[in-house]
């Protein structure tokens, strides 16, 4: 199940979430035994009826089991007793670990066999902490009157673990109510009745129902299907049609859509889950301008990777890495953003990824905070992207299609791309993937010796590219563009995996400029010039000091105390102060200066070259004459660090802000509106030249 950044949920949380209670429970259970290289396949038949007024289900499962294996651990709900009700087995406790009870099923001759079982699931949602004011919900899984949402860490089918599953499936709700699964459906639901199946091995199976309005639409032999909690015809059409569009392309690149749907389900709490077949979008989510152009790609393209290939549990998740290469930033590179797109990729890890926090992809399962997605999700974006600069699109495109087409409905690794990509380039890899998937931290480069010597067939420019990181250089295909007088831009690609590396061309025009890798192709650390000082700069931070206006009023002070305490929760390390406490500002950490009061706004913006503050106004100015007269401001600027002042008319927006401004990281400026804080204005401050330049004279 994948997760993307915007409501925050791991990636492939509920099967993380899952391994980790099989771990605690195995040993109690003294079945432990590592899972097959090809997982047996549980062939499922559920019958299933709920009540969601009572929060309870009541189900039969004719289970076809392989013949090779007599003993199982299963896995199931605690409280659903359940009882083998035809076929030669016997069933028998074998331990609980928090809401899941194990028992030893054992078989005493081949066939099939039915387990019955019934009672509640019904958990309530939880709030998971991110770190200064982002917070996340999940649950393990409800039945209600509101709606149901069940996967296999919820325990609500027979769950074999190491075993791959197919299924039948039908669902008996109230009148009115549609259940959604992964595969083909759901049938004629006017009696309440659902019918799934799905005879591709699935790795889970789920269950969401709900009093849905559905809409479906058919092309190139697969259907789009939308099911939302409120009628809204306009916006179904709207996510029928990008369905196809994305189905289409992601096929033509990768391989046939391996689903016979693709379904839009609105979810009862903000979500962004990517299920086989199917995603699950909160209410706010789906109605989100950008979510149809940005995140909904991302959730389609889960359904290669990660959802027909699937993620083995040794290696790393490469799955996260790879879709967001393909998806996030491939409709950026469309928009022609891609630049942008992976220098924010770099300041986030430089943001968020402290030395104490980084780890290799090797060791990365799903995102649980903003170090782990700067690793998981942008480093392993930038690692694909580096590997397709390196092999050609066609060569990378081919590899592809390679690695889906050998390990379709099987679990896959990171060795399982490096053969295919070996395979149809016929280039040893060993090196790029053994660096990038296994070693932490980044290489930081300098440009070093820049020569030019007048010749008589033009001029010769040469100089050396260093990597002077701690540790071993790696390897890296490094583009360096010169430009001339005359005549286009030349560009090189440095082949470099030593500490220094020469490189020489001769011109035919005169050189005026250098850059070095101008386009961020490389995942390397940022050097100073390169980006603009942001917010991720002090929400990556994990102390700093935010000051509060002594002068402002009661109810202002108030709401700034509350925002401030907001974030100070995820980063303890933090300090709040009053401003007329504090005498001289901090210059060895991030610091948030609070209203148009605060003593110290003066010292912010004295000698600013972005903006211009009227503190006596209440007006600002930035440097390309773009008035911010608006409720609620935020200003960034670096003074050498991190510096961010945030000031609000009203106070009725400041809850509103410190939940809304932790999602606005990349931004330098941003102005707000209204107590709901609608954001009117988002932008980076200009970057400068930086070391990796270089000016000729002439």
């Amino acid at each position: 199940m994948s997760q993307f950044s915007l409501s925050g949920l791991p990636t492939q949380l509920m099967s993380a979430l899952w391994a980790l209670v099989i771990m605690i429970l195995l040993p109690a259970l003294t079945l432990a035994a590592p899972a097959p290289v090809t997982p047996p396949v549980i062939a499922h038949r559920l019958n299933v009826q709920i009540d969601p007024a009572s929060g309870t289900l009541n189900v039969q499962d004719q289970m076809g089991l392989p013949d090779a294996e007599s003993e199982w651990l299963l896995v199931l709900h605690d409280g659903l007793n359940p009882r083998v009700t035809s076929g030669n087995a016997e069933l028998s406790p074998a331990g609980q670990s928090g809401h899941l009870a194990g028992y030893r099923l054992r078989r005493h001759a081949p066939g099939s066999m039915t387990l019955s079982y019934s009672g509640t699931i019904q958990h309530d949602l939880e709030t998971l902490d991110e770190g200064m004011g982002r917070t996340r919900q999940w649950s393990r899984g409800s039945i209600n009157a509101d709606g149901v949402v069940l996967d296999g860490n919820s325990g609500w089918y027979p769950r074999l673990p190491g075993t791959l599953q197919t299924m039948q499936l039908e669902v008996q709700l109230p009148v009115g109510w549609t259940a959604v699964s992964q595969g083909a459906g759901p049938g004629d639901t006017t009696s309440g009745l659902s019918r799934w199946s799905e005879n591709q091995p699935q790795d889970d199976l789920y269950l969401i129902a709900a009093p849905f309005s559905v809409y479906r639409q058919t092309a190139d032999g697969v259907e789009a299907q939308v099911y939302l909690r409120t009628p809204d015809p306009a916006l179904a059409k709207r996510y029928l049609d990008a369905t196809q569009v994305y189905l289409r392309h992601d096929s033509e690149l990768i391989g046939a859509y391996p689903y016979a749907k693709f379904a839009l389900v609105e979810n009862l709490w903000e979500t962004g889950y990517g299920m086989p077949s199917l995603t699950l979008l909160g209410s706010q989510v789906i109605r989100l301008p950008f979510i149809i152009e940005s995140s909904y790609p991302h959730e389609i393209l889960h359904n290669w990777w990660g959802n027909s290939v699937y993620v083995a549990d040794e290696g790393g998740n490469w799955s996260e890495g790879l879709t967001n290469d393909l998806a996030d930033h491939w409709m950026q590179e469309q928009r022609g953003q891609g630049a942008a797109y992976r220098r924010d990729i770099l300041k986030g890890f430089a943001d968020f990824v402290r030395s104490d926090q980084d780890f290799p992809l090797s060791a990365f399962r799903g995102r649980h905070g903003e170090a782990s997605q700067a690793i998981g999700y942008g480093k392993g974006a930038m690692v694909f992207h580096m590997l397709k600069q390196q092999l050609g699109e066609t060569a990378f495109n081919m590899g592809l299609r390679r690695f889906y087409a050998d390990n379709r409905f099987r679990y896959a690794s990171y060795r399982d791309l490096e053969t295919a990509f070996e395979t149809v380039s016929g280039d040893d890899l060993s090196a790029f993937f053994d660096a990038w998937i296994t070693r932490t931290g980044a290489p930081r480069l300098a440009l070093h010796d820049v020569q030019v010597v007048h010749q008589a067939d033009g001029d010769q420019v040469s100089g050396q590219i260093l990597q002077t990181q701690d540790g071993a250089p790696f390897p890296l295909q490094i583009p360096v563009v010169i430009e001339q007088s005359e005549g286009a831009p030349v560009r090189l690609q440095v082949a470099s995996n030593a500490a220094a590396t020469a490189f020489s061309v001769t011109l035919p025009s005169a050189p005026t400029r250098l850059s070095v890798d101008p386009d961020f192709d490389v995942f390397r650390e940022l050097v100073p010039g390169e980006t603009p000082v942001t917010l991720s700069a002090l929400f990556g931070a994990e102390r700093g000091l935010i000051l509060l206006p002594a002068t402002a009023s009661k109810e202002l002070q108030s709401g700034y105390r509350q925002l401030a305490e907001a974030w100070q929760s995820g980063r303890p390390a933090w300090e709040i102060r009053l401003d007329s406490d504090v005498s001289a500002l901090p210059d060895d950490r991030p610091v948030w200066l609070l209203g148009w009061e605060n003593r110290h706004l003066e010292r912010f913006a004295a000698d600013a070259v972005d903006f211009r503050l009227d503190t006596a106004t209440h007006q600002i100015q930035l440097q390309d004459s773009t008035r911010m007269d608006a409720d609620s401001t935020v200003l960034t600027r670096s003074t050498p660090q991190a510096f961010a002042w945030l000031a609000a008319q009203d106070a009725a927006a400041l809850p509103v802000l410190a939940r809304k401004l932790p999602h606005y990281g990349k931004y330098s400026y941003l102005r707000f509106s209204g107590a709901s804080a609608t954001n009117q204005l988002k932008g980076q401050w200009p970057a400068a030249d930086s070391s990796l330049t270089y000016q000729f004279r002439r």
